[in-house]
Protein backbone atom coordinates (compact mmCIF):
# COMPACT_ATOMS: atom_id res chain seq x y z
CA UNK A 1 0.00 0.00 0.00
CA UNK A 2 1.59 3.27 -1.12
CA UNK A 3 1.79 6.31 1.15
CA UNK A 4 -1.18 8.07 -0.43
CA UNK A 5 -3.45 5.02 -0.21
CA UNK A 6 -2.23 4.32 3.30
CA UNK A 7 -3.00 7.87 4.41
CA UNK A 8 -6.41 7.69 2.81
CA UNK A 9 -7.09 4.39 4.51
CA UNK A 10 -6.20 5.69 7.96
CA UNK A 11 -8.17 8.88 7.34
CA UNK A 12 -11.37 6.95 6.68
CA UNK A 13 -10.61 4.59 9.56
CA UNK A 14 -10.26 7.57 11.89
CA UNK A 15 -13.53 9.08 10.65
CA UNK A 16 -15.34 5.79 11.23
CA UNK A 17 -13.82 5.48 14.71
CA UNK A 18 -14.76 9.06 15.72
CA UNK A 19 -18.27 8.58 14.35
CA UNK A 20 -18.64 5.32 16.25
CA UNK A 21 -17.41 6.85 19.49
CA UNK A 22 -19.72 9.85 19.03
CA UNK A 23 -22.65 7.52 18.57
CA UNK A 24 -21.68 5.72 21.76
CA UNK A 25 -21.38 8.97 23.81
CA UNK A 26 -24.30 8.84 26.20
CA UNK A 27 -23.27 11.95 28.13
CA UNK A 28 -26.34 14.18 28.49
CA UNK A 29 -25.97 17.60 26.95
CA UNK A 30 -26.60 20.91 28.62
CA UNK A 31 -28.66 23.72 27.21
CA UNK A 32 -26.52 26.22 29.17
CA UNK A 33 -22.93 26.12 30.43
CA UNK A 34 -21.29 28.82 32.55
CA UNK A 35 -17.51 28.75 32.56
CA UNK A 36 -14.57 30.63 34.08
CA UNK A 37 -16.46 31.52 37.21
CA UNK A 38 -15.81 31.17 40.94
CA UNK A 39 -18.62 29.14 42.48
CA UNK A 40 -19.36 28.91 46.19
CA UNK A 41 -21.60 25.84 46.18
CA UNK A 42 -22.63 25.54 49.83
CA UNK A 43 -21.92 21.80 49.43
CA UNK A 44 -19.29 20.69 51.96
CA UNK A 45 -18.31 17.80 49.69
CA UNK A 46 -17.49 20.17 46.81
CA UNK A 47 -17.18 23.67 48.26
CA UNK A 48 -15.93 25.38 45.09
CA UNK A 49 -16.12 24.94 41.34
CA UNK A 50 -15.26 26.70 38.07
CA UNK A 51 -18.14 25.78 35.79
CA UNK A 52 -21.79 24.81 35.78
CA UNK A 53 -23.87 22.84 33.27
CA UNK A 54 -27.66 23.20 33.25
CA UNK A 55 -30.31 21.09 31.57
CA UNK A 56 -33.82 22.52 31.74
CA UNK A 57 -34.31 23.91 35.26
CA UNK A 58 -31.78 21.57 36.88
CA UNK A 59 -28.05 21.44 37.50
CA UNK A 60 -26.60 18.77 35.21
CA UNK A 61 -22.98 18.99 36.29
CA UNK A 62 -20.63 21.15 38.32
CA UNK A 63 -16.85 21.07 38.34
CA UNK A 64 -13.81 22.38 36.50
CA UNK A 65 -13.92 24.06 33.10
CA UNK A 66 -12.45 20.93 31.55
CA UNK A 67 -14.87 18.52 33.22
CA UNK A 68 -17.90 20.50 32.10
CA UNK A 69 -16.86 20.40 28.43
CA UNK A 70 -18.15 16.81 28.27
CA UNK A 71 -21.69 18.21 28.59
CA UNK A 72 -21.37 20.56 25.64
CA UNK A 73 -23.70 19.77 22.77
CA UNK A 74 -24.33 21.27 19.36
CA UNK A 75 -27.00 23.60 20.74
CA UNK A 76 -25.46 24.39 24.12
CA UNK A 77 -25.19 28.07 24.98
CA UNK A 78 -21.85 28.82 26.63
CA UNK A 79 -21.29 31.92 28.75
CA UNK A 80 -17.84 32.97 29.95
CA UNK A 81 -18.33 34.77 33.28
CA UNK A 82 -14.72 35.96 33.39
CA UNK A 83 -14.10 35.20 37.04
CA UNK A 84 -17.33 36.51 38.53
CA UNK A 85 -18.63 34.94 41.74
CA UNK A 86 -21.65 32.61 41.97
CA UNK A 87 -23.63 31.59 45.03
CA UNK A 88 -26.85 29.59 45.37
CA UNK A 89 -29.92 31.78 44.99
CA UNK A 90 -30.60 33.66 48.20
CA UNK A 91 -33.60 32.47 50.20
CA UNK A 92 -35.28 35.10 52.39
CA UNK A 93 -36.86 33.23 55.28
CA UNK A 94 -39.21 35.97 56.44
CA UNK A 95 -40.96 38.48 54.21
CA UNK A 96 -44.41 40.02 54.06
CA UNK A 97 -44.52 39.81 50.30
CA UNK A 98 -47.71 41.69 49.46
CA UNK A 99 -47.02 44.35 52.08
CA UNK A 100 -43.55 44.79 50.60
CA UNK A 101 -44.93 45.14 47.11
CA UNK A 102 -47.53 47.64 48.22
CA UNK A 103 -44.90 49.57 50.17
CA UNK A 104 -43.04 50.01 46.87
CA UNK A 105 -46.26 51.38 45.37
CA UNK A 106 -47.07 53.60 48.36
CA UNK A 107 -45.39 56.45 50.24
CA UNK A 108 -41.82 55.64 51.36
CA UNK A 109 -41.02 56.80 54.88
CA UNK A 110 -38.27 54.36 55.88
CA UNK A 111 -35.53 56.99 55.58
CA UNK A 112 -37.56 60.09 56.51
CA UNK A 113 -35.27 61.60 59.15
CA UNK A 114 -37.19 64.72 60.17
CA UNK A 115 -40.87 65.35 60.97
CA UNK A 116 -40.92 67.84 58.10
CA UNK A 117 -39.74 65.28 55.54
CA UNK A 118 -42.16 62.73 56.99
CA UNK A 119 -45.10 65.11 56.61
CA UNK A 120 -44.09 66.41 53.18
CA UNK A 121 -43.80 62.92 51.69
CA UNK A 122 -47.30 62.07 52.83
CA UNK A 123 -48.60 65.39 51.49
CA UNK A 124 -46.96 64.76 48.11
CA UNK A 125 -48.26 61.21 47.91
CA UNK A 126 -51.82 62.27 48.83
CA UNK A 127 -51.89 64.45 45.71
CA UNK A 128 -51.33 61.40 43.49
CA UNK A 129 -54.25 59.24 44.66
CA UNK A 130 -58.04 59.35 44.46
CA UNK A 131 -60.26 60.83 47.11
CA UNK A 132 -61.22 58.19 49.68
CA UNK A 133 -58.21 55.95 48.93
CA UNK A 134 -56.35 54.80 52.02
CA UNK A 135 -52.69 55.67 52.54
CA UNK A 136 -50.98 52.56 53.87
CA UNK A 137 -47.60 50.96 54.67
CA UNK A 138 -45.06 53.83 54.97
CA UNK A 139 -42.78 52.05 57.48
CA UNK A 140 -41.58 55.11 59.41
CA UNK A 141 -38.90 55.15 62.08
CA UNK A 142 -39.22 57.87 64.71
CA UNK A 143 -35.73 57.14 66.08
CA UNK A 144 -34.30 58.81 62.97
CA UNK A 145 -35.46 62.23 64.20
CA UNK A 146 -35.14 61.56 67.94
CA UNK A 147 -37.69 59.76 70.06
CA UNK A 148 -40.87 61.78 69.48
CA UNK A 149 -43.73 59.71 68.08
CA UNK A 150 -45.58 61.24 65.12
CA UNK A 151 -48.99 62.83 65.62
CA UNK A 152 -52.07 62.97 63.47
CA UNK A 153 -51.77 66.78 63.45
CA UNK A 154 -48.63 66.44 61.35
CA UNK A 155 -50.66 65.10 58.42
CA UNK A 156 -54.36 65.94 58.97
CA UNK A 157 -54.33 69.17 56.94
CA UNK A 158 -53.51 67.43 53.67
CA UNK A 159 -55.18 64.04 54.22
CA UNK A 160 -58.74 65.13 54.99
CA UNK A 161 -60.03 63.08 52.05
CA UNK A 162 -57.78 60.06 52.57
CA UNK A 163 -57.73 57.85 55.66
CA UNK A 164 -54.18 57.08 56.79
CA UNK A 165 -52.89 53.98 58.56
CA UNK A 166 -49.13 53.88 58.17
CA UNK A 167 -46.91 51.39 59.99
CA UNK A 168 -43.88 52.01 62.09
CA UNK A 169 -41.21 49.92 60.39
CA UNK A 170 -41.54 47.04 62.88
CA UNK A 171 -45.24 46.58 62.12
CA UNK A 172 -46.33 46.87 65.76
CA UNK A 173 -47.39 50.50 65.78
CA UNK A 174 -49.34 52.65 63.33
CA UNK A 175 -50.09 56.32 62.89
CA UNK A 176 -53.71 56.96 61.95
CA UNK A 177 -54.99 60.36 60.87
CA UNK A 178 -58.24 61.88 62.13
CA UNK A 179 -60.18 60.49 59.17
CA UNK A 180 -59.08 56.93 59.99
CA UNK A 181 -59.73 57.35 63.73
CA UNK A 182 -63.24 58.59 62.95
CA UNK A 183 -63.94 55.57 60.75
CA UNK A 184 -62.69 53.30 63.55
CA UNK A 185 -64.74 55.11 66.20
CA UNK A 186 -61.71 55.99 68.31
CA UNK A 187 -61.90 59.13 70.46
CA UNK A 188 -60.85 60.33 73.93
CA UNK A 189 -63.38 58.00 75.56
CA UNK A 190 -62.14 54.85 73.86
CA UNK A 191 -60.43 52.57 76.40
CA UNK A 192 -57.29 50.55 75.71
CA UNK A 193 -57.74 46.96 74.59
CA UNK A 194 -55.95 43.94 76.00
CA UNK A 195 -52.38 43.74 74.66
CA UNK A 196 -52.76 47.11 72.99
CA UNK A 197 -52.49 50.81 73.71
CA UNK A 198 -54.03 54.01 72.32
CA UNK A 199 -51.50 56.81 72.80
CA UNK A 200 -53.20 59.97 74.11
CA UNK A 201 -52.01 63.52 74.74
CA UNK A 202 -52.17 65.38 78.04
CA UNK A 203 -55.82 66.24 77.42
CA UNK A 204 -56.74 62.60 76.80
CA UNK A 205 -57.15 62.93 73.03
CA UNK A 206 -55.75 60.21 70.76
CA UNK A 207 -52.53 61.30 69.05
CA UNK A 208 -53.12 58.84 66.23
CA UNK A 209 -50.50 56.31 67.37
CA UNK A 210 -51.88 52.85 68.13
CA UNK A 211 -49.84 49.97 69.52
CA UNK A 212 -50.32 46.21 69.44
CA UNK A 213 -53.90 44.97 69.31
CA UNK A 214 -55.20 48.56 69.43
CA UNK A 215 -54.19 48.83 65.78
CA UNK A 216 -56.91 46.37 64.79
CA UNK A 217 -59.68 48.90 65.33
CA UNK A 218 -58.33 50.82 62.34
CA UNK A 219 -56.79 47.99 60.33
CA UNK A 220 -60.06 46.06 60.34
CA UNK A 221 -61.77 49.00 58.61
CA UNK A 222 -59.39 49.07 55.64
CA UNK A 223 -61.14 47.76 52.50
CA UNK A 224 -59.56 44.63 51.01
CA UNK A 225 -57.03 45.28 48.29
CA UNK A 226 -58.40 44.74 44.81
CA UNK A 227 -57.11 41.79 42.79
CA UNK A 228 -55.52 44.24 40.34
CA UNK A 229 -53.70 46.07 43.14
CA UNK A 230 -52.49 42.77 44.61
CA UNK A 231 -51.20 41.60 41.25
CA UNK A 232 -49.40 44.90 40.70
CA UNK A 233 -47.92 44.67 44.19
CA UNK A 234 -46.72 41.10 43.69
CA UNK A 235 -45.14 41.88 40.33
CA UNK A 236 -43.21 44.87 41.61
CA UNK A 237 -42.16 42.84 44.67
CA UNK A 238 -40.77 40.05 42.48
CA UNK A 239 -38.85 42.52 40.35
CA UNK A 240 -37.28 44.03 43.47
CA UNK A 241 -36.38 40.64 44.97
CA UNK A 242 -34.81 39.23 41.81
CA UNK A 243 -32.71 42.38 41.39
CA UNK A 244 -31.29 41.63 44.84
CA UNK A 245 -30.55 37.97 44.15
CA UNK A 246 -33.52 36.58 46.09
CA UNK A 247 -34.87 33.51 44.29
CA UNK A 248 -37.11 32.11 47.05
CA UNK A 249 -39.06 33.59 49.95
CA UNK A 250 -40.96 32.38 52.98
CA UNK A 251 -43.99 34.65 52.77
CA UNK A 252 -45.81 35.46 56.01
CA UNK A 253 -49.14 36.05 54.29
CA UNK A 254 -52.04 37.67 56.11
CA UNK A 255 -53.62 39.61 53.21
CA UNK A 256 -54.19 36.97 50.55
CA UNK A 257 -51.04 36.72 48.45
CA UNK A 258 -51.45 33.03 47.65
CA UNK A 259 -54.37 33.23 45.14
CA UNK A 260 -52.58 35.94 43.16
CA UNK A 261 -49.32 34.00 43.25
CA UNK A 262 -51.12 30.90 42.00
CA UNK A 263 -52.68 32.86 39.16
CA UNK A 264 -49.25 34.11 38.10
CA UNK A 265 -47.75 30.63 38.47
CA UNK A 266 -50.45 29.08 36.28
CA UNK A 267 -49.72 31.75 33.68
CA UNK A 268 -45.99 31.07 33.87
CA UNK A 269 -45.32 34.53 35.33
CA UNK A 270 -44.24 33.69 38.88
CA UNK A 271 -40.54 34.57 38.98
CA UNK A 272 -39.79 33.97 42.67
CA UNK A 273 -40.41 30.68 44.49
CA UNK A 274 -42.82 31.13 47.41
CA UNK A 275 -43.44 29.18 50.60
CA UNK A 276 -46.78 30.59 51.73
CA UNK A 277 -47.29 30.84 55.49
CA UNK A 278 -50.67 31.53 57.11
CA UNK A 279 -51.74 32.53 60.66
CA UNK A 280 -51.47 29.63 63.10
CA UNK A 281 -54.93 30.20 64.56
CA UNK A 282 -56.33 29.33 61.12
CA UNK A 283 -54.86 25.83 61.18
CA UNK A 284 -58.28 24.13 61.11
CA UNK A 285 -59.62 25.94 58.04
CA UNK A 286 -56.45 25.05 56.13
CA UNK A 287 -56.92 21.34 56.79
CA UNK A 288 -59.09 20.77 53.74
CA UNK A 289 -57.45 23.29 51.42
CA UNK A 290 -56.17 21.73 48.23
CA UNK A 291 -52.40 22.22 48.31
CA UNK A 292 -51.10 21.59 44.75
CA UNK A 293 -47.57 22.24 45.98
CA UNK A 294 -44.72 22.39 43.47
CA UNK A 295 -41.24 23.87 43.14
CA UNK A 296 -42.61 27.40 42.69
CA UNK A 297 -45.47 27.63 45.16
CA UNK A 298 -46.31 25.65 48.26
CA UNK A 299 -48.20 25.87 51.52
CA UNK A 300 -47.79 24.15 54.86
CA UNK A 301 -46.37 26.78 57.21
CA UNK A 302 -48.28 28.45 60.03
CA UNK A 303 -47.12 31.53 61.92
CA UNK A 304 -48.11 32.95 65.29
CA UNK A 305 -47.14 35.75 67.67
CA UNK A 306 -46.06 35.81 71.28
CA UNK A 307 -45.16 39.48 71.64
CA UNK A 308 -44.47 42.69 69.70
CA UNK A 309 -41.24 44.59 69.02
CA UNK A 310 -38.46 46.28 70.92
CA UNK A 311 -38.79 49.71 69.29
CA UNK A 312 -42.48 49.99 70.18
CA UNK A 313 -41.93 48.69 73.76
CA UNK A 314 -44.26 45.79 73.00
CA UNK A 315 -41.65 42.99 73.20
CA UNK A 316 -42.13 40.96 76.40
CA UNK A 317 -39.22 40.86 78.87
CA UNK A 318 -38.61 39.23 82.25
CA UNK A 319 -37.48 42.56 83.68
CA UNK A 320 -38.75 46.07 82.84
CA UNK A 321 -37.37 48.23 80.08
CA UNK A 322 -34.41 50.29 81.24
CA UNK A 323 -35.96 53.53 80.00
CA UNK A 324 -39.47 52.69 81.29
CA UNK A 325 -39.09 50.96 84.67
CA UNK A 326 -42.78 50.06 84.96
CA UNK A 327 -43.03 48.50 81.50
CA UNK A 328 -42.13 44.88 80.63
CA UNK A 329 -43.96 44.83 77.31
CA UNK A 330 -46.75 42.31 76.82
CA UNK A 331 -47.86 39.04 75.25
CA UNK A 332 -50.08 39.41 72.17
CA UNK A 333 -51.31 35.84 72.60
CA UNK A 334 -51.36 33.80 75.78
CA UNK A 335 -49.19 30.73 76.24
CA UNK A 336 -52.40 28.71 76.62
CA UNK A 337 -53.78 29.79 73.23
CA UNK A 338 -50.43 29.26 71.57
CA UNK A 339 -50.16 25.77 73.03
CA UNK A 340 -53.61 24.84 71.75
CA UNK A 341 -53.02 26.17 68.24
CA UNK A 342 -49.50 24.83 67.90
CA UNK A 343 -50.30 21.41 69.32
CA UNK A 344 -53.16 20.92 66.87
CA UNK A 345 -51.19 22.29 63.93
CA UNK A 346 -48.28 20.02 64.79
CA UNK A 347 -50.51 16.95 65.07
CA UNK A 348 -51.75 17.69 61.56
CA UNK A 349 -48.21 18.04 60.16
CA UNK A 350 -48.12 21.78 59.59
CA UNK A 351 -44.77 23.46 60.17
CA UNK A 352 -45.05 26.01 62.96
CA UNK A 353 -43.07 29.23 63.24
CA UNK A 354 -43.79 31.82 65.94
CA UNK A 355 -42.67 35.44 66.40
CA UNK A 356 -40.89 35.97 69.73
CA UNK A 357 -38.57 38.92 70.41
CA UNK A 358 -38.27 39.65 74.14
CA UNK A 359 -36.52 37.20 76.49
CA UNK A 360 -39.76 36.39 78.32
CA UNK A 361 -41.58 35.68 75.06
CA UNK A 362 -38.76 33.44 73.80
CA UNK A 363 -38.60 31.55 77.11
CA UNK A 364 -42.34 30.99 77.12
CA UNK A 365 -42.36 29.80 73.51
CA UNK A 366 -39.50 27.36 74.11
CA UNK A 367 -41.52 25.96 77.01
CA UNK A 368 -44.54 25.51 74.72
CA UNK A 369 -42.39 23.83 72.06
CA UNK A 370 -40.78 21.53 74.62
CA UNK A 371 -44.18 20.53 75.94
CA UNK A 372 -45.57 19.83 72.47
CA UNK A 373 -42.55 17.70 71.54
CA UNK A 374 -43.17 15.63 74.67
CA UNK A 375 -46.92 15.37 74.01
CA UNK A 376 -46.90 14.69 70.27
CA UNK A 377 -43.78 12.55 70.10
CA UNK A 378 -40.59 12.70 68.12
CA UNK A 379 -40.69 13.59 64.42
CA UNK A 380 -39.00 15.90 61.91
CA UNK A 381 -41.09 18.96 62.79
CA UNK A 382 -38.55 21.82 62.32
CA UNK A 383 -40.17 24.26 64.71
CA UNK A 384 -38.99 27.84 64.20
CA UNK A 385 -38.75 30.97 66.31
CA UNK A 386 -39.05 34.05 64.15
CA UNK A 387 -36.71 36.92 65.11
CA UNK A 388 -35.37 35.38 68.37
CA UNK A 389 -33.79 38.74 69.07
CA UNK A 390 -33.21 39.11 72.81
CA UNK A 391 -32.51 35.72 74.37
CA UNK A 392 -31.86 35.03 78.03
CA UNK A 393 -28.46 33.27 78.29
CA UNK A 394 -30.05 30.24 79.93
CA UNK A 395 -32.27 29.70 76.89
CA UNK A 396 -29.58 29.73 74.18
CA UNK A 397 -28.65 26.02 74.60
CA UNK A 398 -32.33 25.04 74.40
CA UNK A 399 -32.52 25.92 70.69
CA UNK A 400 -30.03 23.24 69.69
CA UNK A 401 -31.29 20.76 72.26
CA UNK A 402 -34.89 21.03 71.05
CA UNK A 403 -33.96 21.32 67.37
CA UNK A 404 -35.62 24.74 67.11
CA UNK A 405 -34.58 26.80 64.10
CA UNK A 406 -33.69 30.44 64.79
CA UNK A 407 -35.15 32.41 61.87
CA UNK A 408 -33.38 35.75 62.24
CA UNK A 409 -32.91 39.04 60.41
CA UNK A 410 -29.35 40.38 60.70
CA UNK A 411 -30.17 43.82 59.30
CA UNK A 412 -32.32 44.43 62.38
CA UNK A 413 -29.18 44.16 64.53
CA UNK A 414 -27.41 47.09 62.85
CA UNK A 415 -30.64 49.08 62.84
CA UNK A 416 -31.78 48.44 66.43
CA UNK A 417 -28.17 48.60 67.62
CA UNK A 418 -28.36 52.39 67.36
CA UNK A 419 -30.65 52.59 70.38
CA UNK A 420 -31.32 49.11 71.84
CA UNK A 421 -29.00 49.56 74.82
CA UNK A 422 -31.00 52.59 75.92
CA UNK A 423 -34.09 50.37 76.11
CA UNK A 424 -32.74 47.17 77.69
CA UNK A 425 -29.34 48.08 79.16
CA UNK A 426 -25.77 46.84 78.73
CA UNK A 427 -26.24 43.37 80.22
CA UNK A 428 -29.17 42.16 78.11
CA UNK A 429 -27.60 43.28 74.83
CA UNK A 430 -24.81 40.71 75.28
CA UNK A 431 -27.16 38.02 73.96
CA UNK A 432 -29.16 40.16 71.57
CA UNK A 433 -29.05 38.96 67.94
CA UNK A 434 -26.81 36.23 69.35
CA UNK A 435 -25.74 34.67 66.04
CA UNK A 436 -22.42 33.30 67.26
CA UNK A 437 -23.75 31.99 70.58
CA UNK A 438 -26.57 30.17 68.83
CA UNK A 439 -24.22 28.58 66.30
CA UNK A 440 -21.94 27.49 69.14
CA UNK A 441 -25.00 25.82 70.70
CA UNK A 442 -25.54 23.79 67.48
CA UNK A 443 -28.54 25.83 66.42
CA UNK A 444 -29.63 26.00 62.80
CA UNK A 445 -29.83 29.69 61.91
CA UNK A 446 -31.79 30.78 58.83
CA UNK A 447 -31.67 34.39 57.69
CA UNK A 448 -34.24 36.72 56.19
CA UNK A 449 -35.21 40.39 56.14
CA UNK A 450 -38.74 40.85 57.52
CA UNK A 451 -39.32 43.03 54.44
CA UNK A 452 -40.76 45.69 54.29
CA UNK A 453 -39.60 46.22 57.88
CA UNK A 454 -36.04 46.03 56.51
CA UNK A 455 -34.73 45.90 52.95
CA UNK A 456 -34.83 42.44 51.34
CA UNK A 457 -31.21 42.71 50.27
CA UNK A 458 -29.23 39.65 51.42
CA UNK A 459 -25.89 41.31 50.72
CA UNK A 460 -26.75 43.94 53.34
CA UNK A 461 -27.82 41.17 55.70
CA UNK A 462 -24.54 39.31 55.22
CA UNK A 463 -22.62 42.54 55.81
CA UNK A 464 -24.64 43.12 58.99
CA UNK A 465 -24.03 39.61 60.35
CA UNK A 466 -20.31 39.73 59.60
CA UNK A 467 -19.50 43.30 60.72
CA UNK A 468 -22.38 44.29 63.04
CA UNK A 469 -21.62 47.92 62.14
CA UNK A 470 -24.69 49.97 63.09
CA UNK A 471 -26.36 52.26 60.60
CA UNK A 472 -25.33 55.38 62.49
CA UNK A 473 -21.63 54.61 61.98
CA UNK A 474 -20.95 54.64 65.72
CA UNK A 475 -19.80 51.02 65.97
CA UNK A 476 -17.06 50.58 63.35
CA UNK A 477 -15.74 47.46 65.11
CA UNK A 478 -19.21 46.02 65.53
CA UNK A 479 -22.05 46.32 68.01
CA UNK A 480 -21.73 43.41 70.46
CA UNK A 481 -18.79 42.27 68.31
CA UNK A 482 -18.46 38.87 70.01
CA UNK A 483 -21.64 37.86 68.13
CA UNK A 484 -20.10 38.38 64.67
CA UNK A 485 -20.05 35.37 62.35
CA UNK A 486 -18.07 34.51 59.21
CA UNK A 487 -19.08 35.17 55.62
CA UNK A 488 -19.49 31.43 55.00
CA UNK A 489 -21.76 31.08 58.04
CA UNK A 490 -23.89 33.99 56.85
CA UNK A 491 -24.07 32.56 53.32
CA UNK A 492 -25.19 29.21 54.75
CA UNK A 493 -27.95 30.98 56.68
CA UNK A 494 -29.26 32.59 53.46
CA UNK A 495 -28.99 29.41 51.36
CA UNK A 496 -28.56 25.88 52.70
CA UNK A 497 -30.05 26.52 56.16
CA UNK A 498 -32.86 28.58 54.67
CA UNK A 499 -33.81 25.70 52.40
CA UNK A 500 -33.70 23.32 55.38
CA UNK A 501 -36.01 25.68 57.29
CA UNK A 502 -38.72 24.93 54.69
CA UNK A 503 -38.01 21.20 54.12
CA UNK A 504 -36.52 22.07 50.75
CA UNK A 505 -32.86 21.13 51.17
CA UNK A 506 -33.35 18.27 48.71
CA UNK A 507 -34.07 20.62 45.80
CA UNK A 508 -32.27 23.89 46.55
CA UNK A 509 -30.03 25.83 48.91
CA UNK A 510 -26.78 24.41 47.50
CA UNK A 511 -25.45 24.04 43.98
CA UNK A 512 -25.33 20.30 43.36
CA UNK A 513 -26.19 17.92 40.55
CA UNK A 514 -29.93 17.31 40.43
CA UNK A 515 -30.94 20.46 42.31
CA UNK A 516 -32.74 23.45 40.87
CA UNK A 517 -30.53 25.85 38.94
CA UNK A 518 -31.26 28.87 41.15
CA UNK A 519 -28.16 31.01 41.56
CA UNK A 520 -26.80 34.53 41.71
CA UNK A 521 -23.84 36.07 39.88
CA UNK A 522 -21.98 38.73 41.90
CA UNK A 523 -19.26 41.08 40.78
CA UNK A 524 -16.94 40.22 43.68
CA UNK A 525 -16.01 37.14 45.67
CA UNK A 526 -17.64 37.56 49.09
CA UNK A 527 -15.19 35.15 50.69
CA UNK A 528 -12.09 37.05 49.59
CA UNK A 529 -12.89 40.72 50.13
CA UNK A 530 -12.73 42.78 53.29
CA UNK A 531 -15.96 42.54 55.32
CA UNK A 532 -16.49 46.30 54.99
CA UNK A 533 -16.75 45.89 51.22
CA UNK A 534 -19.60 43.38 51.25
CA UNK A 535 -22.34 46.01 51.20
CA UNK A 536 -20.81 47.46 48.01
CA UNK A 537 -21.01 44.16 46.08
CA UNK A 538 -23.49 44.16 43.18
CA UNK A 539 -25.84 41.50 41.86
CA UNK A 540 -24.91 41.08 38.20
CA UNK A 541 -27.39 38.36 37.22
CA UNK A 542 -30.05 36.22 38.86
CA UNK A 543 -31.13 32.83 37.54
CA UNK A 544 -34.23 30.88 38.55
CA UNK A 545 -34.62 27.38 37.17
CA UNK A 546 -31.75 27.96 34.75
CA UNK A 547 -33.38 31.05 33.26
CA UNK A 548 -31.86 34.50 33.55
CA UNK A 549 -34.52 36.59 35.28
CA UNK A 550 -32.41 39.64 36.14
CA UNK A 551 -29.38 41.26 34.56
CA UNK A 552 -27.79 44.45 35.81
CA UNK A 553 -27.80 47.13 33.15
CA UNK A 554 -24.44 48.53 32.20
CA UNK A 555 -24.25 52.27 32.65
Amino acid sequence: MNHTKKATYFFFLTVILITTLACQDNTPKANLILTNTNIWTGNINQPNAQALAIAGDTILAIGTNEEIQAFKGAKTEIIDLKGQFITPGFIDCHVHLMMGGNALLSVELRDANTPEIFSQRIADYAKTIDKGEWILEGNWDHTLWGSELPKKEWIDAFTEDNPVAIYRLDGHMILANSAALKIAGIDKNTPDVKSGKIIKDKNGNPTGVLKGNAMNAVLDKIPPLSAARKEAGLKVAMKYLLANGVTSVHDVDSIGTYPIAKKLKDAGELGVRIYSINPVYRWKELMNVERNDDDFLKRGGLKGFVDGSLGSHTAAFHRPYTDQPTDKGFFINSAENLHQWIANADKNNFQVMVHAIGDSAIHSLLNVYEQIIAENGAKDRRLRIEHAQHIAPVDIPRFGKLGVIASMQPYHAIDDGRWAEDLIGPERIKTTYAFKSLLNANTTIAFGSDWPVAPAIPLLGIHAAVTRQTLDGKNPNGWVPEQKITVEQALMAYTKNAAFAAYEEGIKGTLEVGKLADFVVLNKNLTQIAPNQIKEVKVVQTYVGGKKVFAKKNK
